[in-house]
């Protein structure tokens, strides 16, 4: 079937061809299709991280996606199966928050209040309330994913693998239930782990205030001060704690008071030290140190809180000074305030000197919700710990104690979900030993591939160095239950690893997990009937432990598909942001060498975040980022798709989105890549008109060098994207892409354009077709998976000339490179063309427009194979592109410019130094024959220093320079072209010639004219002398002007012809010529008429057709009846055309 024709690319609207792309798939099942053909083959396994369907995707989510669609693609056009399902996070924290604020609950009472089977249905019916939109966005960015079987962390199956996960790595002794300091959001209502922790900081301005603790029994009346920027955990100060190590001093103030602290922290008592600039410091005058002691001399000393709510139960062992390592004498006073229900040092302190013991309660007046209660005195209760700190520090103050009241500035944990401020605190959770498998942890990282590399080798690896027992429980309602039960004294426990074993013990059918279905369930003891029943523990997991299960739960491992989990375990590839690595990422990592000591995966692409344009987090409030749909439905989702990939957003770095940058993905990639596939359209559809059917042929072998060098190319491409998808380095292939389809664009078409046409006869058309139509296939092939809409629309115009095709381009294999390549053309093409582009800027320097001609440019090259290849195959594309009458060549660059080494300094300086003087000196000495044995080897050896090719830049000094008739500049850094700038008056013509039929073609395109419309050119001259040069000129460049215009210009005469457009310009210096384009008329030269009838009637009833309609009359009949006056008229052709 022949081609469609296509429009142009004004015209041609990305995003409506691709609506009708996604029609396509839709009605042939185009991935389910894809998954059927390629059962049976290898699998290639991918992991889908989980998101919440309870917000719309942003650019973030349309990243992530776009990587895995690519690599996943490529993997299934090169041989491999890949399932891919979408997968929703159904619980935790994000969709408990929207019904907190739906319902407008404050905390736990509320929650009980309203039932937790009321609350947990609220939640279910909000899980996928954006799943529609979620869907549309993702298979509008062209991402190929199987929603229908898509897995939820909220199914029955999945929550009950969760549960074989947690029983397993209890049977390991691999979990406990401990009492951890933790962050805790008072907002909602739960701990949160320290990766959750550390996804938000930011800087905020706290109290810093500087407090007092007399000293019990002390003879100098001294008080230890302490330093603290949460003034609400005062109350709950339970002992203070120095360094033993380091030095203390009792120092008087003006007035009278002594005050202990660290030596090295004078300077946090206002006042103490006088003011200067220098670095060292000395004691104000009326400020006196008493004594000295070590830190470790103050251990057991007793003091006097400020707060009395636990003075009285806590006496007997607390109040009194402890001593650690942890303190530093880089901030504060030196003497740190403990309050071990609100720090994990505090706690750690307080536990190992008896302050508090294990098991017991913690001194803690604060709610879950982060209010004070009882014992705290009655002006607190129920107000907020920040909200009271005010009230705190004047207390402190009224009772003599405040030494220094000031604000801080300093970065402070957010929670990612309330954006409310963390606070630590004491909480019972259960844990998963981290740091027991740490080094196991380690080792497997070393086992896996993450691109970029060093996200892998610094960030991740610190991050699993410095890892801690991981808190994996939550006190809230919405998620997987934890399958703990225990007695209610905790003497016996009890853990459930199946829905079967839970019926078993409870003898009652479970069809559903969460917690409303199950916390009622008892299971007797095993004790015996004398002993009560077991029931759950009420905490749920946290959805990082569910999301992290994923590669198990999904499959509903062990229970199903234990077979096909254990061959394909672990996963081929996953992909996610950057902020994932303290994240799913590492609990992926966490779990997979907990239970089976392997990594999750084998490769791991890490993209890094998206941000506005203004460098500022994209934000729906400030409105600073363009909506994602409104980008897809202006530019297609293959412009975003390239805009996303050719960005430092894949390597882990930010990317500032703009607008701009899609639109000159489309200007720069797709425009000029459609342009060359509907030139090829519109070629083959002509040469159709005249030649037949075009079959394009795979086997068919051109010699044109230039179809040697763009298969040879197209090869090369294949070759390298193939080589960079199975690094996973997408970041790499726009380049090469641009790159490609600008050699494809600016010269294979531009140089064959001729050939393409037919001008070069009907085989040659074939030849050059032919390759360009299998270049543009093979691209279309490469390129599917990373814009899968354009390459689609392509191949099914193209597949119309290919006797036998597949029904999509994404059912093709991917293409395979030969190794029968031509890398040398490949090299001799890329220096033509930069000798071209040097040339022209060469041109461009001196005031010499390319269609001037110049009579003579030498080329020096060292490389042989390219010189010879310029004499021969190249020649006339030079001399074509550069409008030179003749080309020299030479390969001794010494024989037209002598050469000097300059030292690269600031390469050399940083590795060198001090002797770089020498070794710059003894370069400059180089003579020419050891300039020319460090090109060739690129390595030198000067006053026992290896110098490398990026150490030495080699400059030439032309010989000639003083020539005014030569120019000259170098090319690469082994090349030179000399250009011969003299004029004679061949030149003078043939400079002209090429300017005029420059003005006509440019008329006839502003006219909007078709190459097909023939037409007239007609001029004028000012001066009689300005005619004979351009009659001259006309003579000369006859050949020339004929092939191009189709016909010869000739003087104005007064016919009355119909003018298409005309101009009035330079022919040469000072000579000004008006063209005009015009409508050709029949003369009578062109027919005979029978005597009887009237020439004129004939001409003027001709005249009033289609002119190209009555010439192709005239010159396919040997004569033509027309009516006039009622008569018919024979009209006999004389043309020739």
């Amino acid at each position: 079937m022949p081609l469609d024709a296509v429009a142009e690319g004004q015209h041609y609207s990305f995003p409506t061809e691709e609506l009708k792309v996604l029609k396509l798939w839709e009605e042939i099942d185009a991935f389910g299709q894809q998954l059927k053909r390629t059962e049976g083959r290898p699998e290639f396994v991918f992991y889908d991280g989980p998101p919440f369907a309870t917000g719309l995707p942003h650019y973030g989510h349309l990243l992530a996606g776009t990587i895995k669609d690519i690599v996943t693609r490529f993997a299934s056009t090169t041989g491999k199966h890949v399932v891919r399902r979408f997968g929703w996070d159904c619980h935790g924290l994000p969709v408990e928050h929207e019904i907190d604020k739906k319902l407008k609950i404050k905390g736990k009472a509320d929650v009980l209040e309203l039932g937790i089977a009321n609350y947990n249905e609220e939640c279910r019916r909000i899980v996928l309330r954006y799943s529609a939109e979620w869907k549309k966005t993702v298979t509008r960015i062209g991402r190929w994913i199987d929603f229908e079987n898509d897995y939820k962390t909220m199914d029955p199956e999945f929550m009950e693998s969760i549960w074989w996960v947690f029983k397993t790595l209890h049977e390991k002794n691999l979990v406990y239930k401990g009492f951890k300091v933790m962050p805790y959001s008072t907002a909602c209502n739960t701990p949160l782990s320290n990766f959750e922790a550390g996804l938000d900081y930011r800087d905020v301005s706290d109290p810093a205030v500087t407090v007092s603790f007399p000293i019990i029994d002390c003879d100098l009346k001294a008080s230890l001060v302490a330093w603290t920027t949460t003034p609400w955990t005062l109350p709950s100060n339970m002992a203070l704690c120095v360094n033993p190590e380091l030095k203390y001093v009792y120092v008087q103030d003006p007035k009278g008071s002594i005050l202990v602290v660290a030596e090295t922290r004078l300077e946090s008592l206002p006042g103490a030290m006088k003011k200067g600039k220098g670095k060292v410091k000395t004691l104000s005058d009326d400020w006196t140190i008493i004594k000295t002691v070590e830190g470790r001399a103050l251990a057991g000393l007793r003091y006097e809180p400020i707060f009395d709510w636990f003075k009285v139960s806590y006496s007997a062992h607390a109040f009194k000074v402890c001593a650690d390592s942890y303190v530093t004498s880089d901030s504060g006073t030196g003497v740190v305030h403990q309050a071990p229900a609100y720090g994990e040092d505090d706690y750690r302190v307080c536990i190992n000197n008896s302050i508090i013991r294990k098991g017991d309660a913690i001194p803690d007046p604060v709610d879950a919700n982060g209010c004070f209660m009882e014992p705290a005195t009655p002006s607190y209760v129920g107000r907020y710990i920040k909200e009271v700190d005010k009230l705190l520090i004047q207390e402190v103050k009224d009772c003599g104690r405040l030494v220094d009241n000031s604000r801080i500035v300093h970065s402070y944990p957010f929670c990612w979900r309330s954006q409310t401020p963390l606070i630590y605190r004491a909480i019972a959770s259960f844990f998963v030993k981290v740091e027991d498998v740490k080094e196991r942890l380690v080792a497997n990282n070393l086992e896996t591939r993450w691109v970029p590399s060093y996200v892998q080798e610094k960030r991740f690896h610190n991050w699993l160095e410095s890892a801690h027992d991981w808190a994996i429980s939550r006190n809230r309602y919405w998620g997987t239950p934890i399958p703990v039960w225990s007695s209610p004294a905790g003497d016996e426990t009890l853990v459930v690893g199946s829905i079967a074993e839970l019926e078993r013990l409870t003898g009652t059918t479970v069809t559903d997990l969460h917690r409303h279905f199950i916390d009622d369930l008892e299971i007797p003891s095993q004790r015996g009937p004398e002993h009560p029943a077991l029931r759950r523990v009420e905490d749920v997991f946290d959805c990082w432990f569910e999301s992290g299960s994923m590669p198990y739960a999904q499959q509903h491992y062990p229970f199903e598909h234990k077979d096909e989990f254990d061959e394909a375990f672990p996963a081929d590839f996953v992909a996610e942001g950057l902020d994932q690595t303290r994240g799913w990422f590492y609990t992926l990592m966490v779990l997979s060498t907990a239970l089976f000591d392997k990594p999750a995966f084998k490769n791991l692409i890490c993209n890094g975040l998206v941000l506005a344009a203004d460098g500022k987090k994209m934000s729906k409030s400030l409105k600073n980022y363009p909506d994602p749909n409104t980008i897809l439905d202006k530019y297609g989702a293959d412009a975003l798709r390239l805009y996303l990939i050719d960005s430092p957003v894949v390597r882990a770095e930010p990317l500032r989105f703009k607008e701009d940058g899609v639109f000159g993905v489309l200007k720069d990639v797709f425009l000029p890549w459609y342009n060359a596939y509907r030139f090829l359209v519109q070629n083959v559809l002509a040469f159709e008109e005249t030649s037949g059917t075009f079959m394009p042929s795979q086997g068919t072998k051109s010699t044109n060098v230039l179809d040697i060098w763009i298969t040879s190319s197209t090869n090369s491409l294949v070759k390298f994207v193939t080589e960079e998808m199975q690094d996973y380095k997408l970041y790499t292939v726009v380049p090469k892409l641009i790159s490609f389809i600008d050699q494809l664009t600016n010269i294979y078409v531009r140089y064959n354009r001729g050939r393409l046409k037919g001008r070069a006869g009907i085989d040659e058309s074939y030849l050059a077709l032919n390759v360009l139509f299998h270049v543009l296939l093979t691209l279309c092939k490469t390129m599917a998976p990373f814009t899968p809409f354009f390459v689609e629309n392509i191949y099914q115009n193209l597949r119309r000339c290919l006797p036998e095709s597949e029904e999509s381009i994404h059912f093709c294999e991917f293409p395979q490179y030969d190794e029968n390549s031509s890398p040398q053309i490949e090299s001799s093409v890329a220096k033509m063309q930069a000798v071209i582009e040097t040339a022209r800027a060469m041109r461009e320097r001196v005031g010499k427009p390319l269609k001037m001609p110049v009579s003579k440019m030498t080329l020096i090259d060292s490389d042989a194979e390219f010189l010879q290849d310029v004499q021969q195959e190249l020649l006339l594309y030079i001399k074509d592109e550069l409008n030179v009458r003749c080309v020299h060549v030479s390969p001794n660059v010494t024989d037209f410019a002598v050469m000097r080494a300059e030292p690269n300094f600031s390469t050399l300086g940083k590795r060198l130094g001090r002797s770089m003087k020498e070794v710059a000196e003894k370069v400059k000495e180089w003579t020419q024959e050891e300039i020319v044995s460090f090109q060739n080897t690129h390595t030198a050896f000067v006053a026992g220093s290896e110098l490398l090719a990026s150490d030495i830049t080699i400059k030439y000094d032309f010989k000639c320079d003083d020539d005014s008739s030569l120019a000259y500049a170098t090319v690469g850094d082994r090349g030179m072209i000399i250009l011969d700038l003299r004029v004679d008056e061949s030149l003078l013509y043939s400079g002209a010639a090429r300017l005029l039929v420059n003005r006509v073609q440019k008329l006839r395109k502003g006219a909007g004219l078709c190459t097909s419309n023939r037409v007239d050119v007609l001029f004028t001259i000012s001066d009689n002398e300005g005619r004979e040069f351009v009659s001259k000129m006309i003579n000369a460049e006859a050949d020339y002007i004929r092939e191009s215009l189709g016909c010869l210009p000739s003087t104005r005469d007064d016919e009355g012809r119909v003018v298409y457009a005309s101009d009035e310009f330079d022919i040469s210096p000072g000579l000004i010529m008006t063209l005009y384009v015009v409508r050709p008329c029949i003369s009578t030269e062109s027919i005979t008429v029978a005597e009887s009838a009237n020439l004129d009637q004939v001409l003027s009833l001709l005249a009033a057709r289609e002119y190209e309609d009555v010439m192709n009359e005239l010159s396919s009949d040997e004569h033509k009846d027309v009516l006039l006056n009622g008569e018919c008229v024979r009209i006999a052709s004389c043309l020739s055309l």
